[in-house]
C-alpha cells in the first residue's frame, strides 16, 4: 500500500520515465556505476582489459574500426543511430538520459558510451613500414597525447610508440581529445633503444626536438624518418638525448624582445609532422 496519494504519483511518474513509447530502459546498478567510474584510473583499466568511449561521434567511428565493444550504453534517441551504422557490441543496454548521466565522466553527457576491449598490444614489428613515426618521451598531458594521434591520423601516421612514462593513451580524456582517431592510429609502448634498434634496421634517421637544434626548415630531412617529442617541462629525457641521429627545432620568428619560450608540444608536433610530409614530397 502507498502511504498517500503524492507518493503513488512519483512512483507513477518514475516508472513512465523508464518505459517509454514502448522502449524498456534499464536501471544502472550502483556496482555497475563503481565498476564504470573505476576506468577513469589506469590500474582498474589494465585489470578490467576496458576502457570507456563516450560522444556519439566517436562511438559511431567505433563502427569502422576492429575494436572490440564489450558494452554499448545508449538512449532510446541514439538506438536508431547505432543499427544505421552496424555498430556492434556484446550487450546492448538502453538507458534514460538521466541513467547515462550517473556513468558518464562528462560534464554534459550525450546519448551513448561504449565499454571498449584494450586490444592486444601487437609484437614489435622488425622494421618500421612506414616513412614517418613518432616516439613520444614523457608526454603526461592527456589532453596533448589525445591531440598528437589525431594529428597523426590526419598525416597518415599510422604508428606512434611511446615511453612507459607517458600517458596512458586509452586514459578517458585521450580518447576524448583524439575526437575518434584513437581508432585508427597505433600506440605501443616500447623501451626507446629497443625502438632505435628497429628504427636502424629500417634505415630511418631518428630526429629529437631540442631548443638547441638545427632549423627544421633548413635540413634536408631522411625520406625515412623517426621524430621524438619530448616532455612538456622537461623535453627529450637524457639518455634519449644522446642516443637520436640529429637534433632539429622550430625556429621562433619573433622580433619582439619578450616573445614565447616555447611551443606547446601537440602545436610543435602538428608543425614538424607538416614539414616532414612537405619537405620529402610525401603530400
Amino acid at each position: 500500500m502507498h502511504k498517500n496519494k503524492e507518493d503513488f504519483l512519483t512512483e507513477t511518474v518514475t516508472l513512465l520515465q523508464i518505459i517509454y513509447e514502448g522502449d524498456f530502459f534499464s536501471m544502472i546498478s550502483k556496482s555497475k556505476i563503481k565498476q564504470l567510474s573505476s576506468l577513469a584510473i589506469k590500474k582498474y583499466r589494465n585489470s578490467a582489459g576496458l576502457f570507456l568511449v563516450e560522444g556519439d561521434k566517436m562511438v559511431l567511428e567505433l563502427a569502422k574500426s576492429h575494436i572490440g565493444i564489450a558494452e554499448l550504453i545508449v538512449t532510446g534517441e541514439f538506438e536508431q543511430s547505432v543499427h544505421n551504422h552496424g555498430l556492434r557490441a556484446e550487450t546492448i543496454t538502453l538507458v534514460s538520459k538521466d541513467e547515462l548521466k550517473k556513468v558518464s565522466l562528462l560534464k554534459t553527457p550525450q546519448n551513448s558510451l561504449a565499454v571498449c576491449r584494450i586490444p592486444e598490444q601487437k609484437p614489435l614489428p622488425e622494421t618500421l613500414s612506414d616513412d614517418l613515426t613518432l616516439y613520444l618521451d614523457g608526454i603526461q598531458d592527456p589532453g596533448n597525447m589525445g591531440t598528437i594521434i589525431r594529428i597523426c591520423d590526419w598525416f597518415g601516421i599510422r604508428n606512434i610508440f611511446c615511453s612507459a612514462e607517458t600517458v596512458d593513451p586509452y586514459n578517458p580524456k585521450v580518447i576524448q581529445a583524439s575526437m575518434g582517431s584513437f581508432a585508427r592510429v597505433s600506440v605501443t609502448e616500447c623501451d626507446f633503444m629497443q625502438f632505435r634498434t628497429i628504427a636502424q634496421n629500417s634505415g630511418a634517421c631518428i630526429y629529437g626536438t631540442f631548443m638547441e637544434g638545427s632549423n627544421v626548415y633548413t635540413e634536408n630531412l631522411s625520406k625515412k624518418s623517426v621524430l621524438v617529442m619530448g616532455n612538456e617541462g622537461n623535453g627529450i629525457s637524457d639518455a634519449i638525448k644522446n642516443a637520436v641521429d640529429q637534433k632539429i627545432s622550430i625556429p621562433n620568428f619573433s622580433e619582439n624582445e619578450h616573445k614565447a619560450e616555447s611551443l606547446n608540444v601537440s602545436v610543435a608536433t602538428a608543425i614538424l609532422c607538416s614539414e616532414f610530409k612537405r619537405s620529402v614530397g610525401r603530400v
